[in-house]
């Protein structure tokens, strides 16, 4: 178990992630690439991922075990700005912290030698390896941005009520129940036992698509604390091909205006893109038949149609069920394409104010 131990400045630090980390994802997914298991949510994903892949998988093996320990600087903070600046910040890292995390790994002394030599600081085999990981993330992970994006969003705004209604013990208690909150200390499940004291420096909460089972953080407890955990999935949580997405239909308009209203209405019905419309940044079933004025069992079925055309994400809290926009959702409402920046789906969440990693990841 890992106990993670809050003061009450931890507390007032306490925050989430605007968006999902580009390099978090690529090494998760890199776990999820190896496994055998027939299922729903990554089966369909790591067939195509292996298609696209040409040897970047036999190269990151030594540097992501399937299980335990990988470097903590694979994955810098930089990672939720994007993968240009992750990787950035990657060839940044200094020598000796490459040489120290390398160390770690279970099997160093029979690494290859291009990663012994990452390991002295040769800065030819860290770009190397850069380039590996951009091009494996570009198979098997921005292809799918989309649809990893709406999942997070989708956690963010559940995360968002928990804390609008209960503070920052809401937020944390609202966590999967791979985490427990007993104040002042977060329980998480774990394959070591390990304590984790924040000292004041907070903790970013960070949902993840390709996080599975128990949380993951980092092993060195002097970076800034993070604590990675798995999103809710959709029973038919396949990941769609990028190429079977639906189109935006054009002239959809440049906002949510009366014009692009009238358009979107023609196009899918009145009732059908006031829903849309009031989705907005998330409501629940019962929110939503209050805010467009039809019954309970119709906004519940005109949300179900929606998400089954990909425009809405729905995710169970509690005996609620909270609906928000997809990245297509917002793109169709907005009139852009599903591909552009459209993380406002649901707002940033501000910080949160008061009165080893895990065996995909981090020992």
């Amino acid at each position: 178990m890992l106990r993670v131990h809050f003061s009450e400045l931890d507390l007032a630090r306490l925050r989430m992630a605007v968006r999902p980390d580009a390099l978090w994802e690529t090494v998760l997914s890199f776990h999820r690439l190896r496994e055998n298991r027939a299922e729903t949510v990554y089966g369909k994903w790591r067939s195509e991922a292996r298609n696209r892949l040409n040897g970047e998988a036999r190269l990151l093996a030594p540097l992501i075990p399937s299980r335990g320990y990988f470097p903590d600087f694979l994955t810098p903070a930089e990672g939720v700005i994007g993968c240009d600046a992750a990787m950035s910040a990657l060839r940044a890292t200094p020598g000796e912290r490459l040489n120290a995390e390398l160390a770690g790994l279970p099997a160093a002394r029979a690494l290859p030698g291009w990663i012994r030599d990452l390991a002295q600081g040769e800065r030819t085999s860290l770009d190397r390896l850069i380039s590996t990981l951009r091009t494996y993330h570009q198979a098997a992970v921005a292809p799918y941005w989309p649809h990893i994006q709406a999942r997070i969003e989708a956690d963010r705004a559940a995360r968002g009520r928990a804390l609008l209604d209960g503070g920052a013990d809401g937020l944390l208690a609202s966590l999967p129940p791979t985490m427990r909150w007993r104040a002042p200390v977060l329980e998480v499940d774990y394959p070591v036992d390990r304590d984790l004291w924040l000292r004041g420096r907070g903790l970013l909460l960070l949902p993840s698509f390709f996080c599975r089972g128990t949380p993951v953080t980092f092993r060195d407890p002097e970076l800034t604390p993070v604590l990675v955990y798995p999103v809710e999935h959709a029973r038919c949580g396949l990941i769609p091909r990028p190429e079977q997405r639906p189109a935006v239909a054009s002239g959809a308009g440049s906002g949510a205006g009366s014009g692009s209203a009238r358009t979107l209405g023609k196009l899918v019905g009145q009732t059908r893109s006031a829903v849309l419309l009031e989705v907005g940044g998330g409501c629940t079933t019962s929110e939503l038949a209050r805010r467009v004025g039809v019954s309970l069992a119709s906004a519940s079925q005109h949300a179900s149609v929606l998400r089954e055309a990909g425009l809405v994400h729905t995710l169970r809290q509690g005996s609620a069920v909270l609906h928000t926009l997809t990245p297509l959702g917002a793109a169709l409402l907005r009139g852009g394409a599903p591909g552009e920046h459209v993380f406002g789906a649901s707002p940033p969440l501000p910080p949160v104010a008061t009165s080893g990693r895990g065996p995909s990841g981090r020992g």
